[in-house]
């Protein structure tokens, strides 16, 4: 494929190459976002098989710090080299990575194979949005973004019962190896129909100083949000060591970054208030999006005492509102004049008042009424979804496009992180000191101090039929008072669990709030008509 000059418009491809390479973008991300969902319902039995469950969260940690890590380093060198090589080379990983994954023997092995596997998405969502980006100009590229989201959602509809029915028929370990049938068709579909969008001949030098430097800022800093109030104490030498030593690498990054001719994150797009504003938002909103979807499953479950499956299907009305959310704010964005700014202000409010709603949950709420207010709340996570990565693509030089892209993608993901850490505490923390006050009397005389400790650490006996079982063992002897005493404390679990997370709620409707405010310093600009190419000298100023 010719290089591009400046001006010039992606629809010069053939309109069956474009959509052809859409559908294969399709087909990756619905590969790698099912994966997620499938994994999560086979953990039970790979614990049950290979053991580790001291190791158990590690699993999913391993691919979430090698698939984010990886995402902004790829989208420099897909702006150096092209999308299409690289997008081969991801999917490849990420089939080998499944593959490797469904042949471990041991609990490390799947940890090890796991991360590598992350690699492998990483590098795949980097390619999703900067793809579409590549086929479709600014002004029509919000009818297309939405299709992304609305395979997220559909993934998460399949991926539980798909990954149960696999687990249940056959074994875990087929979970991992279903990928491969597909990830071949993708590469073939890859290999034949996807453009060569090479930017220039020109020679160039990597970043390699940036690179570095940026993996020994993520990995701890991800390490330290997983590890605190869970290994370590957040005030701990260890978590507090760990962030100082990301803090002073992510110090010397921007040194190499202002210095680098060819950065890895240009530290002058933060300069332009559209990029930074859209990153802002992007990093408050992931703090919100994956709150909700920890603990919105947890209020279903420990506080209206519904079975885990049940609980983890009220995702899907959420999934759902956030997909309608996601298609109509794109075609609006295309239809109606480019105004992401106005929709952001739709956006934001609709999903404030979905946190407001959910805080105001209780055990007395009704479960149609806590669908409603799931489905506000993800719709209105849908209709921002688009929008500021078209507003900063729209702002950049077809050049950097790879780099602004996964810069987004990157801040929602530890925007993500940060948000678990963050509620993770201020739910723990404000759920033990509610139970410790609304433990009957009674109960503080049967029960011995160290298991009501334990409680108040973890509402395991919400959770768990085993917990559950243990305690009215304990409480057996008691007779027609010790039943009285269990559902006392039941109930004193399921009130305290609700006031902690009625305030995780709110605090995420504070977050968003900031992000409705800084919404309104977002600068509207017309969405262009065309990709605007700049030269590697004219992109340096901007």
């Amino acid at each position: 494929m010719e290089n591009h000059a400046p001006g010039i418009t992606i629809s010069s491809l053939p309109r069956k190459v474009v959509f052809t390479t859409f559908v294969g973008v399709l087909l990756a991300m619905f590969l790698s976002s099912l994966d997620q969902t499938i994994v999560g319902t086979a953990m039970p039995k790979v614990i049950a098989e290979l053991g580790g469950f001291a190791h158990y969260t590690w699993v999913t940690t391993a691919y979430l710090i090698a698939s984010t890590v990886v995402v902004p380093i790829t989208g420099k060198l897909t702006d150096i080299y092209g999308r299409k090589w690289f997008y081969i080379a991801g999917i490849i990983i990420f089939m080998i990575g499944s593959l490797l994954s469904g042949l471990s023997q041991s609990m490390l092995q799947l940890i090890c194979f796991r991360a590598f596997q992350g690699i492998g998405a990483g590098i795949m969502m980097a390619n999703a949005f900067t793809v579409i980006a590549d086929l479709f100009a600014p002004a029509e590229r919000g009818k297309y973004q939405g299709f992304i989201t609305g395979v997220f959602g559909l993934s998460s509809i399949i991926g539980p019962t798909l990954g149960g029915f696999i687990t249940d028929r056959f074994s875990w370990h087929w979970v991992f190896l279903i990928n491969i049938p597909l990830a071949i068709l993708i590469v073939v579909l890859f290999i034949f129909f996807f453009p060569q969008l090479k930017r220039d001949s020109l020679k160039h030098r990597i970043d390699w100083a940036g690179i570095t430097t940026l993996i020994l800022t993520v990995v701890p800093a991800m390490l330290a949000l997983t590890w605190g109030g869970v290994e370590y104490p957040w005030i701990s030498i260890q978590i507090i060591g760990i962030f100082l030593f990301a803090l002073v690498m992510l110090g010397i990054f921007i040194v190499v970054e202002k210095r680098h001719a060819e950065p890895i994150i240009p530290i002058n797009l933060f300069a332009n208030p559209i990029i930074s504003v859209s990153l802002g938002i992007s990093f408050l909103s992931g703090m919100c999006m994956f709150g909700g979807i920890i603990f919105i499953p947890l209020f279903f479950q420990g506080v209206l005492g519904l079975s885990a499956t049940t609980s983890g299907s009220f995702l899907t009305p959420m999934m759902l509102g956030q997909v309608s959310g996601s298609l109509l704010s794109g075609q609006l964005l295309s239809r109606a004049g480019g105004h992401y700014r106005i929709q952001g202000i739709f956006g934001l409010g609709i999903m404030a008042v979905g946190l407001f709603l959910l805080s105001r949950m209780t055990a007395s709420t009704p479960y149609s009424a806590a669908v409603i207010n799931i489905v506000v709340m993800g719709f209105g996570l849908g209709i921002t979804m688009p929008l500021y990565t078209i507003a900063v693509q729209n702002a950049v030089p077809y050049n950097v496009l790879g780099a602004a892209t996964s810069t987004v993608a990157f801040s929602r993901t530890i925007g993500g992180s940060f948000g678990l850490a963050v509620f993770g505490t201020i739910m723990t923390n404000n759920f033990a000191a509610s139970f410790l006050t609304r433990i009957p009397e009674m109960l503080k005389s049967v029960i011995p101090l160290s298991t009501l400790s334990a409680m108040a650490s973890n509402p395991q006996v919400l959770l768990s039929p085993d917990a559950q079982n243990q305690i009215k063992n304990l409480l057996s002897p008691l007779g027609a008072q010790g039943t009285t005493a269990y559902n006392q404390l039941l109930k004193a679990l399921r009130q305290s669990l609700d006031s902690a997370l009625a305030q995780g709620f709110l605090i995420g409707l504070v977050i968003i709030l900031i992000a409705f405010v800084l919404n309104f310093f977002m600068r509207e600009i017309p969405l262009r008509k065309k990709h605007n190419v700049q030269s590697s000298t004219e992109q340096t100023r901007l």
